[in-house]
This record gives structure tokens, C-alpha cells and sequence, in this order.
């Protein structure tokens, strides 16, 4: 029986924080499958930490071939995915994401016919390889007839994305610009709903287990029965063990990379909020004691700050205090018993992507 104490070392390793990281950020992202996108710098380091070249420009670059599309897959949050992922997940994760707009709509004062005539004005002014700004599209929409004011913007832009209108694509002038999926996408997976459902699970539970069923359910947004249906389809690449009385599922390949850099897993890491090592989970409670769940988000805030992870557990956060040259990491232990556990988050601040 594996206790709870091995389960954040085999999941860095699985998610390629420690051992042998990805040759690029584009199978970065394919091996988590989708990377929590909210605060869009924090993803790019997420991304890049994870990667031999521990590169940001080489993500955004990335980004910018359109090889990694960031939008709203699952769970209508954002995240980064391997470009030809994007359809598939939208077509199977769209339905759940989308099931509770109509009451979202009704309190923003707004009608299919609204909605029908923001997706249509946005399609025609990106239409033919276009770009434009957040503004910019929302202007564009607009003048389509449909007011933005409010939170009517945010809807309709996330609307238009998750049902497979739009994305987000290329920088310029240092903000993401919106395109059309299928011109910024032109090679897109199309999956039949089984197949989908079994590799979703191979993925999720490769990318990051050690996990339970339930964790893919809490992090795509399934039913916990279509959960189950896609670990049928996808068990026989999986490996299971049994972590206090729960059974988990991993890459049969992942205790073997461990025992190669357990020194390694064992040591220090700074990750960003939002990282998929803290967020990637419904249960938390392997690798952050529960008494500490509140710390890494004040005020249960939806706010996840940056995270320091030693020997496999989230032990403390950290930030950058001051500009400039006086600019600084600090890290916070939770216990301060470990403030010794911390003392180094400026020197690996300084070498962090």
C-alpha cells in the first residue's frame, strides 16, 4: 500500500516539475493535457518550468505558431492545450460547461437572439484570418447591436469561445488578440464520444497521477459516471495502487522515473498560483494539510498564490515585494517551525523562467 507521503513526489515527476522534463513546451502541455490559464503569465512559467529550455519566450513563441491555444475548455475556466485538442475537449466538455447560461444570461439581460447576434458580429469581424484586441472585438460586437456593458462582455466572449467560435491566439503589443478557431486551428482532432471520454482519462491520470476517479471528475467538469466510463476505456495503460483505502491511477511508467531523481523530487520548487500541481485536484490533502487549505487563498478569494513545494508538499507561498532593483522574493511558511524550509525562495525566485 502507497501512503499519501509518496504522492506529491510522483506527481511532480508526472507533471515533469522534477526528473525529465519535456523537450518542448508543446509536449509540456499535451502531457497535463490542459494547464490552468487564468492569470496568463503565471501559465507561461508553469509551462516553461516544465520544459528542458525552461524557456518563456519558447511558450509564447509556441503560443504565437498557434501550436498552444489558450481558452475555455473546461469547467468554463481558462486554460492552455495542445492546439488539435482544443476541439475534441470542447465538444465533450462544452455540454456540462454551458449547462447553467441560460440563468446566467437572464440575469445579465440578455436573449438567444443577443447572444445568436454576438456570436455572428465577432465571427464576421475575425472572419479571413483578422486579429483583434479584447476591445477591440467587443467594439465589433457592439456595433453588431448587442450591448457589452457590465458583464455582458466577459459572457459573450467566453460564449463565443466555448462554443467553438473563437480563441485566443498571437500577442501583440503585449495582449492576447482573438481569431477563429477553425482558421487558427485548421487541423483539428474530431474524436467520437467514447474515444474521447478514454483518452481524456489515459491523459489526465498520465499528465497527473497518482489520482483517484474522482479527481478527474473535479478537474474536466465530468459526471463522476462518465469519469468511470472513460477509466474503463482507458485502464489498461494505467497502473493503480491503493492510497489509504482509495484506489489511484497513474503512468506505469512514473514510480520508475521517481526512484531515478527522488533526491531531486525530494528538494525545493517555487511554482506560480493557479500551477496545476495544487489546482489539478479536487483533494488537496496529499500534498497540503488541510489546516493550511485556506493560506494558498485568502479569503477563498478564487486568488491562488504562488506555492513553495518541498519533498512533495506545499509547505509555504511566496511573492515579490518591491520594484526595481530593490524588487525581492519572500516566502511565508505556514508552520513556522519550517521557516528554515523557505529560506532559499529568493535564490530560486532569481532562476525561476
Amino acid at each position: 500500500m502507497t501512503t499519501g507521503s509518496e504522492i506529491g513526489l510522483l506527481r511532480l515527476v508526472a507533471q515533469r516539475v522534477a526528473g525529465p522534463r519535456a523537450a518542448t513546451p508543446l509536449d509540456a502541455v499535451r502531457r497535463l493535457t490542459a494547464v490552468q490559464g487564468q492569470d496568463h503569465p503565471g501559465s507561461v512559467t508553469s509551462v516553461a518550468l516544465r520544459t528542458a529550455g525552461r524557456s518563456r519566450a519558447e511558450v509564447l513563441a509556441a503560443m504565437d505558431r498557434g501550436e498552444i491555444v489558450r481558452s475555455w475548455p473546461m469547467r468554463g475556466t481558462l486554460h492552455l492545450t495542445a492546439a488539435e485538442d482544443l476541439p475534441w475537449m470542447l465538444d465533450l466538455l462544452g455540454e456540462r460547461a454551458l449547462a447553467g447560461v441560460g440563468k446566467r444570461r437572464a440575469s445579465l439581460e440578455l436573449t438567444d437572439e443577443d447572444v445568436a447576434r454576438a456570436c455572428a458580429a465577432a465571427v464576421a469581424a475575425l472572419s479571413g484570418g483578422r486579429r483583434l484586441s479584447r476591445a477591440g472585438l467587443l467594439a465589433a460586437i457592439e456595433a453588431g447591436g448587442v450591448a457589452v456593458t457590465g458583464q455582458r462582455g466577459y459572457h459573450l466572449l467566453w460564449f463565443a469561445a466555448q462554443t467553438g467560435h473563437t480563441c485566443l491566439g498571437p500577442t501583440e503589443d503585449g495582449e492576447q488578440q482573438f481569431v477563429l478557431l477553425d482558421e487558427w486551428v485548421p487541423r483539428p482532432r474530431r474524436l467520437e464520444r467514447e474515444e474521447a471520454l478514454g483518452e481524456l482519462a489515459a491523459r489526465f491520470f498520465a499528465g497527473h497521477g497518482p489520482a483517484p476517479v474522482q479527481d478527474l471528475a473535479r478537474w474536466s467538469g465530468l459526471t463522476v459516471r462518465d469519469s468511470r466510463a472513460g477509466l474503463a476505456t482507458a485502464r489498461e495503460q494505467l497502473e493503480s495502487m491503493t492510497v489509504e483505502g482509495v484506489e489511484h491511477f497513474l503512468d506505469p511508467a512514473t514510480p520508475e522515473l521517481l526512484a531515478a531523481c527522488r533526491e531531486e523530487a525530494r528538494g525545493t520548487f517555487l511554482l506560480p498560483g493557479f500551477d496545476e500541481f495544487v489546482l489539478g485536484y479536487g483533494d488537496r490533502s496529499a500534498v497540503l494539510d488541510p489546516a493550511f487549505a485556506t493560506r494558498i487563498v485568502p479569503g477563498s478569494n478564487g486568488m491562488f498564490l504562488s506555492t513553495v513545494v518541498v519533498d512533495g508538499r506545499v509547505v509555504g507561498t511566496w511573492r515579490h515585494e518591491g520594484r526595481g532593483a530593490r524588487r525581492a522574493a519572500v516566502g511565508t511558511a505556514f508552520d513556522p517551525a519550517d521557516a528554515d524550509l523557505v529560506a532559499g525562495v529568493p535564490e530560486l525566485a532569481a532562476a525561476l523562467p
